[in-house]
């Protein structure tokens, strides 16, 4: 019974207190908060000699993400995660093997140099009442007294190891920014092609390959002439010529991960900055469609073209309402171009920048302009040499007697790659090899008969508009004479 007394007096002590505390942070002037909370960590410290370090998934403006915290996150995998009670699986590899992670607000315990060290996973929510998302960070707690031995010796050899573990299970990432409008969401980049896949001359290919893997080793280069390490691309073509392929088989190349940006997705150019710095270096960044993904390009062009009555009438008619303001992206032309090559983009080092379009002639010349865009590469209609590439992926065939027809046809044909390895697709398992061959000729005699068709209608059009012109001409003329007389 005393015990129980006992135990209901300390408990009205401690509220007693707690009430008292909350009075003093409420109605005392703030330096003399302040002054309590520096005592109180002093006394604090002295009954709890144990220190505390967080690594946080994001650096402290929250741009940049942490390289300690992803070292330390393979480390603790491997190391001690057998010790949890509560883990996280992911697959690696493929899927043929799983790492094995802690889960949230979970403990482990190191022992270095016969020193206890403590790790725990903490989770900080997404706030309901801002835009703030959520936090992760690694808390470390050891003894006051191994601080050196900790900050200057585990904490590197940590790092270390985590950062040897990160290469070895590593998996290249697909990112995107579709799923979340301020940070970016990945998978797993499993797409298999390769250079030697591409249906394009082989000079070509190599060219490109060539480039490619000078830009990867040109580090010093950059640093000497004063630039950043970074290179832009522009893949322009037909629809179904291969440039979302030619961005895999160049990742593959590099093993460089790859981000997919969604430009409608992005809210203003202050975003846009965000989801550059978050990118990590040995990357290629993204942009499909660059004429259709948002109003901006020609702007400028068309704005010059138009009278100054036009120009006033179209921005009346170009002003958005609120609600769409609101719901709709405010990236701007200027914004994007200093994405590409403004002060932005030296963050990080070593990335790829790839446009891709299907119409050039849409595209403003400040975003295609050398130094922006430093190497265009067109993907065109596939050629024979093109055709045998596909012919040995699909069919395993490096030469038939039908192949003397299809080079005569693509002579004369224009059809793009997608077209081609349709038609050499088996639709079943019984279909071989020479019947798929077969298919391809019979598209290209058709696609033939269609262009001959259309060449005819179009010169009967010419012939009945050059009549037309010489009726009108001649009636003008004896109008003339008629006055003259």
């Amino acid at each position: 019974m005393g015990l129980l007394q006992s135990w209901g007096g300390v408990g009205t002590s401690l509220a007693s207190f707690i009430f008292i505390w909350d009075m003093i942070r409420r109605y005392c002037p703030p330096e003399l908060v302040r002054a309590l909370d520096k005592w109180t960590r002093r006394i604090r410290s002295f009954f709890y000699p144990y220190i505390q370090i967080s690594i946080s998934e994001f650096m402290s403006n929250n741009f940049k993400r942490h390289d300690a915290y992803a070292a330390v996150e393979a480390y603790l995998s491997e190391h001690l995660a057998k010790e949890a009670t509560r883990l996280r699986a992911e697959a690696v590899g493929g899927g043929s093997k799983l790492v094995l992670s802690m889960d949230e607000h979970e403990r482990v315990t190191d022992e270095f140099r016969g020193t206890k060290i403590q790790w725990i996973k903490h989770v900080q929510p997404e706030s309901r009442h801002s835009s703030e998302s959520e936090k992760k960070s690694y808390k470390l707690m050891f003894h006051k007294k191994y601080r050196d031995m900790v900050t200057d010796i585990y904490l590197e050899q940590v790092i270390k190891r985590g950062k040897e573990i990160q290469k070895r299970n590593r998996k290249r990432k697909l990112y995107t920014n579709g799923h979340s409008k301020t940070t970016w969401s990945h998978i797993t980049f499993e797409h298999p092609a390769t250079f030697g896949s591409l249906a394009m001359e082989a000079e070509r290919k190599q060219e490109i390959m060539d480039d490619l893997l000078l830009f990867r080793e040109s580090k010093d280069f950059y640093a000497r002439i004063g630039k950043a390490w970074k290179r832009g691309y522009l893949l322009y073509g037909p629809p179904g010529t291969g440039k979302s392929t030619m961005i895999a088989a160049m990742a593959n190349l590099l093993n460089y991960d790859i981000y997919d940006l969604e430009l409608t997705s992005v809210r203003d150019n202050t975003e846009l900055r965000r989801l550059l710095a978050e990118t990590s270096s040995k990357s290629i960044v993204v942009i499909e469609d660059i004429d259709c993904s948002l109003d901006l390009t020609g702007q400028r062009n068309q704005k010059q073209d138009k009278s100054p009555e036009e120009k006033t009438e179209v921005t009346k008619k170009e002003v958005p309402c609120k609600d769409t303001e609101e719901s709709g992206s405010r990236v701007t032309l200027s914004g994007l171009l200093n994405f590409i090559d403004g002060l932005w983009s030296a963050c990080s080092g070593e990335r790829i920048i790839v446009f891709t379009t299907n119409y050039l002639d849409k595209l403003d010349p400040a975003l295609t302009r050398r130094g922006r865009m430093d190497k265009h590469i067109e993907l065109s209609y596939c050629n024979f040499e093109g055709f045998k590439v596909l012919a040995k992926n699909y069919l395993c065939l490096d030469a038939h007697p039908l192949f003397e027809s299809i080079e005569m046809l693509m002579k004369e044909i224009k059809i793009i790659p997608a077209d081609v390895a349709e038609n050499l697709m088996p639709s079943s398992p019984k279909e071989g090899a020479e019947k798929c061959l077969l298919k391809l000729v019979e598209a290209l005699k058709h696609a033939k008969e269609l262009m001959i068709k259309k060449d005819k209608e179009e010169s009967v059009v010419n012939k009945r508009s050059q009549v037309a012109d010489q009726d009108d001409t001649g009636t003008a003329i004896c109008h003339v004479r008629v006055l003259e007389k």
